[in-house]
């Protein structure tokens, strides 16, 4: 079949093509009645734009920066890793992605990095910490017609398009049902680690968490979560406290990065097969120990969706493109050993 082009669209809505660019463009100076004939007319002859053909007809590139944070957190340089193939994927559509690091714990650090893309791209995605300054410099970015958009930890109070990432109180309740499972009736305590607790994806997976084993779980008593800003060593300082702390610990769950710190910890404690342990994302460390039997679950995210996804997101923004939200909704994935890819 051959293409719909916008000759067909003003002719069945009986409107000059100056009229449809004005209606498909949303600029004003076309009247109600006008615009539901072209919207009817586009409906009815199933018209999709040619973007990247109006993209070379305008002359210019899409400019996005995505800012991720610094550290040798797994998860996050795997995304980065997607990031810049799908940066590869979009430059011959005149998409151009760069990448910033910055320390994500630190919000001021984190506003500041934002702030200093002001004036320079057309959209932001980033690794967001729900922050005072960090929402008035999204929101700064958002007022001055940068597109942004949270990836994975979401700033909900601010003014950013659209959030990308899994439903973390689905993934921290899925968790919790997990362990209370793998305990297999044992009763004792269960310590929770975050990287931090001003971190949006840390504070809602500790709440599902505690939602479940609170209900479901009577027999098992929740511990206060203990910060160990994802870094490995800090993760197993608070790890190694916690086991030398409570014999009776029979599970741990990391909300966050670091499962070395805890897997070191559990084997020196001599502990790996008698505590459960829950972790995140599906990193070739964390599948090792899967296997090995030291980790019991993983709750996965997939860093290329969400990468993809926040690029379709950005210019979808631009060109005020409709979006698929079925496409763009992120699964939350849980691997055993016995599934483990």
């Amino acid at each position: 079949m051959a293409r719909t082009t916008l000759q067909d669209v003003a002719k069945t809505a009986g409107v000059s093509l100056a009229t449809v660019d004005r209606v498909l463009n949303r600029r004003p100076g076309v009247h109600a009645r006008t615009v539901e004939r072209v919207q009817q007319a586009i409906a009815q002859l199933g018209y999709r734009p040619d973007r990247f053909a109006t993209r070379l007809a305008r002359g210019r590139d899409y400019h996005f920066h995505f800012v991720l944070p610094s550290g040798s957190n797994a998860f996050m340089q795997a995304l980065e890793e997607r990031v810049r193939v799908t940066a590869g994927y979009v430059a011959d559509e005149r998409v151009r992605i760069g990448v910033t690091h910055v320390d994500v714990f630190d919000g001021e650090a984190l506003a500041a990095a934002l702030e200093g893309l002001q004036g320079a791209v057309d959209g932001v995605a980033v690794v967001a910490l729900d922050h005072p300054s960090v929402r008035e410099a999204i929101d700064d970015l958002v007022a001055s017609g940068v597109t942004v958009v949270t990836l994975v930890s979401d700033a909900p109070r601010s003014r950013r398009a659209h959030y990308v990432g899994i439903d973390n109180t689905a993934a921290g309740r899925t968790a919790a049902s997990l362990l209370g499972r793998f305990v297999a009736g044992r009763k004792g305590k269960v310590g929770l680690v975050a990287g931090s607790m001003a971190l949006r994806d840390h504070i809602e997976r500790q709440i599902g968490f505690e939602q479940v084993i609170s209900r479901d779980f009577p027999g098992l008593t929740l511990l206060p979560v203990r910060e160990g800003r994802d870094d490995d060593e800090r993760v197993e300082e608070v790890a190694s406290a916690l086991l030398a702390e409570h014999p009776d610990l029979v599970g741990l769950y990391n909300v966050g990065a670091g499962n070395g710190g805890i897997v070191a910890a559990l084997d020196a404690s001599g502990r790996a097969r008698d505590v459960v342990f829950i972790a995140h994302e599906l990193t070739p460390f964390s599948r090792r120990h899967l296997i090995r039997g030291t980790i019991d679950a993983v709750i996965n995210q997939d860093p290329g969706h969400e990468a993809r996804s926040a690029t379709r997101l950005l210019i979808a923004e631009q060109e005020k493109a409709p979006i698929d939200a079925g496409q763009e909704r992120i699964r939350i994935d849980i691997f055993i050993r016995d599934n483990v890819p």
